[in-house]
């Protein structure tokens, strides 16, 4: 029979209700291969563990880069120094993962490959006057969250006679980063480390059942890897002290899963040049939601206590854009663009922790659904005398975002909140007779495989946080005022065939 436990109202603290759940609590599993008095620590402090610290901190496996909470809304240079109003735009092959109905519009096999370099911190006051400050494990968050993306015209490879079709394949980071508090924070208790670094994989197909109109379709494969950090859901912490637990163990929560979701979108065009070229474009894309369901282990100094599952839902996104072009002709584009973007966070309504010795700790989240819009812009200049065979862009943008955690379930491993982003950023395409890099011939030869086309794009965004004062948390130790700025440079390569 399993047992359900409520939130208490102060996570360091150990009440009488939390000495009645240790009492009942069993012996973990592995005690044969441990210590007699280590087993005893372990089995006497577990709930108060699972009563108190993980309802303190469970609610915030992850930690924040970005806006809406930790979702990453950076995934290409092109579209970051526009502050990712991209949307309607959709023209690289990072179309992949901001409009994969816009991959119709690229020819051949084109390639982008990219990293997203993370600094900035963050940094607390309560109202005693007591202060720490958070990282981002480092100067610069490692790894960085990554993207490479694939796209191919089927009839450029030769399969089939319409140009109406493109298939893609996307890999990136949705959701989180990482955060380090010091050890002696007021609020070591709820959290000193988390790692949240998911990735998406996305294959996805595109087609133009009429000229101007293209619909896009994909799968969302969420999982985790060794290869992009820790390979799992990691949050730890400091355990208070009492019940035969040394104050100040190292406590440690982590789980991963695999899961899938899909995507659906679509590009219309209702207004081209005399060239053929879109002049406006809306765009609009679905993401579902998923569900994780993150096995792992719950470890008191690195001893394991008990296995843990906790169900983290993926939310469902929606994005829709207009993109316009007051100008584009056959020496300059200039394209405006508007972008919302609404994230259902109110799918994460708690984040209940089952262990193995059937125990379950009610965790609430009650997160709340928001509102992104993204502004931006990028005026670019074709084969400009002073650079022939090259195509030059300058971009800029802004994003308004909107917090979704309440100060009840808030955590310091996301420091959530209000926030604006100014963006900027810069491209090169070199392409035909040009030479990338004065070395490398960009274009000019017929040869199979040979590059039609090899770029670079830069952008640089800074995301202030408005301050934000906690009160009224389950947790009396996370309340006080919490200030975030952080800071991001993205790069891609680009390669055209």
């Amino acid at each position: 029979m399993k047992t359900r436990l409520s939130p208490i109202k102060d996570a360091i603290s150990v009440s009488p209700t939390i000495d009645l759940c240790a009492a009942k609590l069993p012996r973990p599993g592995n005690c044969r291969r441990t210590p007699a008095s280590t087993c005893r620590r372990l089995g006497t402090g577990l709930m108060i563990l699972a009563c108190g610290v993980v309802v303190a901190g469970l609610t915030a496996f992850p930690a924040s880069v970005s806006a809406g909470s930790f979702r990453i809304y950076d995934h290409s240079a092109s579209a970051t120094g526009q502050a990712s109003a991209f949307t309607a735009q959709a023209d690289d092959a990072s179309a992949g993962y901001y409009n994969p109905a816009g991959m119709t519009q690229l020819r051949g096999v084109q390639l982008s490959a990219g990293t997203t370099l993370i600094a900035g911190g963050f940094s607390f006051q309560n109202a005693a006057g007591t202060q720490a400050n958070g990282d981002l494990r480092g100067s610069v968050a490692v790894p960085p969250p990554s993207n490479i993306y694939i796209t191919a015209n089927l009839k450029d490879l030769g399969i089939g006679s319409s140009d109406s079709t493109a298939v893609g394949l996307a890999v990136f980071s949705p959701f989180g980063t990482l955060t380090r508090w010091s050890d002696s924070s007021p609020f070591s208790t709820a959290t000193t480390k988390a790692a949240f670094e998911l990735i998406d994989i996305r294959p996805s197909i595109a087609f133009r059942p009429i000229p101007d109109l293209a619909i896009g379709l994909g799968a969302d494969i969420y999982t985790f890897s060794g290869a992009f950090g820790e390979g799992q859901v990691e949050r730890q912490f400091r355990w208070p002290g009492g019940l035969g637990i040394p104050a100040g163990t190292g406590m440690e929560l982590n789980g991963r899963d695999t899961a899938a979701g899909f995507n659906a979108s679509l590009l219309y065009t209702p207004l081209r040049n005399e060239d053929g070229r879109p002049l406006v474009n809306i765009g609009l894309i679905y993401r579902s939601q998923a569900t994780l369901h993150l096995d792992g282990q719950l470890l008191a100094g690195g001893t394991r206590v008990a296995d843990a599952r906790t169900t983290f839902v993926v939310p469902q996104v929606l994005t829709a854009g207009i993109a316009l072009w007051p100008v584009r002709d056959k020496e300059r584009e200039w394209k405006l663009e508007l972008d919302v973007d609404y994230t259902g966070w109110k799918s994460v309504r708690n984040l209940d922790a089952h262990l193995s010795n059937g125990l379950t700790v009610a965790t609430p989240a009650n997160w709340n659904s928001g509102y992104t819009v993204m502004i931006g812009t990028e005026h670019k200049w074709l084969n400009p005398a002073p650079l022939p065979d090259w195509d030059v862009a300058l971009r800029a943008g802004y994003w308004h975002s909107q917090k979704a955690i309440p100060d009840q379930t808030f955590n310091p491993a996301i420091p959530d909140g209000d926030n604006h982003a100014v963006s900027t950023g810069i491209g090169f395409m070199c392409r035909e007779h040009g030479r990338f890099l004065g070395v490398i011939p960009c274009g000019g030869s017929d040869k199979a495989l040979s590059p039609k086309g090899l770029g670079v794009d830069l952008a640089y965004q800074a995301i202030l946080y408005e301050h934000r004062t906690v009160a009224g948390n389950v947790n009396p130790t996370v309340n006080g005022t919490y200030r975030t700025t952080l800071h991001v440079g993205s790069i891609n390569l680009r390669v055209n065939f």
